[in-house]
Order: structure tokens, then C-alpha cells, then sequence
């Protein structure tokens, strides 16, 4: 019984550990980016599915979250402010690419989307250049030319990590309730 114990107490100490993790990354994220974390389109990506069932909203944030915790358990100096804010926005195009439209079919989105969010990310935020590197070449070898700061080989590597885990099904999000939103909003548009 005493082995028993004892193995649930590493346990509940691990489990501990990593809550206070996530806890002071979310608190990083908060501090550094409070305003895109609140900003009306920002969490319009809510509405618009990234990988798996997982929104954009979800992922962006997993992504800064990842990106945080790597630069950190890998020691590696960079500006965690910018490293946070360009993680978030990443994935700041605007729509939900898995609807085709006769605008745009979205058939090249990975291609596409860092050049859109962009975009918009400039519009709405005063970027720095590494907020700007990170959104720009997150896709690369997509985007062909490498990023050159470590802030935007972080989050190109976490982004990958995340989008590999959200696809498999490893990180799940929420985008099945969404869809259940989306048909009643339908259907409450058609009364």
C-alpha cells in the first residue's frame, strides 16, 4: 500500500507541475497580448475550423502557448513578447478555408494564408519585424524562404507540432459544438 501512495503522490505532484505551467504560460499570453486576446476579430476565428475539429482561435493560442514553453525548456533567448504576439496571429487570414466560396476556393490555402494574415494583421496591429517575419514564413518550406529570426523558427516548429497533433486527433478542440451553433444559427436565419 505504501508503494501505492507513493506513486500517486509523484503522480499528483507531476499532474501539479504541469497545471502551474499552464497556468504562467496563459498569464504570459495574457500580459503580452491582451489586446489581440480581446480584439473583435480575434475571436471571430472562433468560429472558423483550423485542423481536426480544432478552431483557429484554439490553435493560434496552443501555438503561442507551445512556442513559449519551447523557447523556455530549450533555453533559447529570444523576445517572448513578440514570440507571443506572432504566434497568435499566424493564423490571422480571416476565414474558415474549408468552405469553398466562387471568390476563393481556398485550393492553395497553405500556400496563401501567411501572405493574408498578414495582411490583416498589419492592418489592425502596429507590428514589429519579427511579428512580421513569424506571421510571413510560419509555412515554411511552403513560403520557400526560411524564416531569419529565432522567434519565427520557434513558432514555425510549434505550429507544426500542433497542426500534426490536431489533425491525428491528439489535441481535440471544440469545432463539433461549433458546427452545432452554425446549423442552429441557420436554422434561426430561415424562420
Amino acid at each position: 500500500m505504501i508503494g501505492k501512495e507513493k506513486r500517486h503522490s509523484r503522480n499528483m505532484e507531476k499532474w501539479r507541475k504541469r497545471y502551474e505551467e499552464e497556468r504562467e504560460l496563459r498569464r504570459e499570453i495574457r500580459e503580452a497580448a491582451e489586446d489581440i486576446l480581446r480584439s473583435e476579430n480575434f475571436n471571430a476565428t472562433k468560429e472558423h475550423l483550423q485542423h481536426g475539429n480544432m478552431t483557429v482561435n484554439d490553435h493560434c493560442i496552443r501555438v503561442a502557448k507551445c512556442s513559449l514553453a519551447l523557447s523556455k525548456r530549450l533555453g533559447i533567448r529570444c523576445s517572448q513578447r513578440e514570440l507571443i504576439r506572432g504566434a497568435l496571429l499566424h493564423d490571422y487570414f480571416l476565414y474558415d478555408w474549408h468552405e469553398v466560396d466562387r471568390v476563393n476556393p481556398h485550393r492553395l490555402h497553405g500556400f496563401f494564408h501567411p501572405g493574408r494574415a498578414l495582411k490583416n494583421a498589419s492592418a489592425e496591429y502596429d507590428l514589429t519585424l519579427r511579428e512580421r517575419e513569424i506571421i510571413k514564413k510560419h509555412m515554411w518550406p511552403l513560403t520557400v524562404v526560411p524564416p531569419t529570426c529565432r522567434e519565427a523558427w520557434i513558432v514555425t516548429t510549434a505550429d507544426k507540432w500542433c497542426s500534426l497533433m490536431e489533425t491525428f486527433g491528439v489535441h481535440k478542440g471544440h469545432g463539433k459544438v461549433l458546427e452545432k451553433v452554425k446549423y442552429i444559427r441557420l436554422k434561426e436565419s430561415e424562420q
